[in-house]
């Protein structure tokens, strides 16, 4: 049974393999950060996601642009180049012997001299870690899909704190997580602060009408780069693709439903708030699963070309 899209096939590899801190690879059960860390103590800093096929990183460039322009927002000095980012990335996927992984990089501000907010007190460059793990979503996960529930808990206002940030500050969504799986779902459904439907707690989220595929405005949820290239995807085939505001009532009646991100890309929602809308996926998500596969190649050849 699916238990929401970051549901992964074991494998033990992953006891022995190195992570990356600030540099240097460091065996799994030696890995750590100082407590003092801003990543630790606050949750200041930001990360990303990133899937590995044929030892090259998909969709590379949107994954740093977004990470650059977090840092940047928050004011952040990443520290180093990107080119040299990059460098650190490759050398954490050859130094585990990888081709195809799964991997979360995250920048965090760096080590603070005490326990408090103010940046100001940061003493050291920016904490820079890159985990590398063999990771595949179940392929129960992906034919099937998952079931949503809908949470009390909203995507927030941008002057609370702006959804836009894929931020360590997930407190948010691991509210809504907690929710969802208490009612027995496997991903939590959340609406924006007019009651509009806005993202999932861990993934984006569209439903398909008569053949036309929908997703929300974006104004309350991170700025998905899988949304973004399934968006294209449905424009460039020809699929009627529309990013609106929409209700519950809407996705309840829908025809399908799916979910995407980086770790599984597209993932049908068969059941949402005990509504069943299919059996596993519906054709519409199968032929987007198509596109978007024959995209990562078409990403990887170009990495691999250049």
């Amino acid at each position: 049974m699916a238990q929401g899209t970051h549901d992964f096939v074991p494998d033990p590899r992953n006891d022995a393999i190195l992570i990356n801190i600030n540099g240097t690879l460091v065996p799994r059960a030696q890995a750590s950060v100082s407590v003092f860390d801003s990543g630790f103590m606050l949750g200041d800093g930001v990360w990303e996601g990133i899937r590995v096929h044929k030892g090259r990183m998909a969709f590379l460039d949107q994954h740093l642009d977004r990470l650059w322009e977090g840092a940047k927002a928050i004011a952040m000095d990443i520290g180093i180049s990107r080119d040299a980012l990059v460098q650190r990335l490759y050398d954490t996927i050859d130094g585990n012997s990888m081709d195809a992984c799964h991997i979360r990089l995250m920048v965090t501000r760096g080590i603070r001299s005490t326990p408090y907010q103010d940046p100001r007190v940061v003493i050291s460059p920016a904490t820079i870690v890159i985990i590398a793990e063999h990771k595949d979503p179940l392929p129960s996960t992906v034919e099937k899909g998952l079931s949503l529930f809908t949470v009390h808990v909203r995507r927030g206002d941008p002057a609370v704190q702006d959804p836009k940030l894929n931020s360590h500050s997930k407190l948010n969504c691991i509210t809504a997580c907690i929710q969802a799986a208490q009612a027995g779902a496997d991903e939590a459904l959340m609406l924006d602060p007019h009651g509009f439907v806005a993202t999932c707690n861990s993934t984006h989220f569209f439903i398909v009408r008569k053949g036309e595929v929908w997703t929300s405005s974006g104004d309350y949820c991170l700025a998905g780069i899988t949304r973004s290239n399934v968006i294209r995807l449905c424009r460039e085939n020809d699929i009627p693709v529309f990013e609106k505001n929409f209700s519950l009532t809407e996705v309840h009646g829908a025809d399908e439903a799916f979910v995407t991100g980086t770790f599984a890309g597209v993932v049908p929602a068969h059941t949402i708030d005990g509504r069943k809308l299919t059996d596993g996926r519906g054709p519409m998500v199968e032929r987007l699963q198509g596109l978007y596969k024959a995209l990562i190649e078409r990403d990887i050849a170009g990495a691999l070309d250049g």
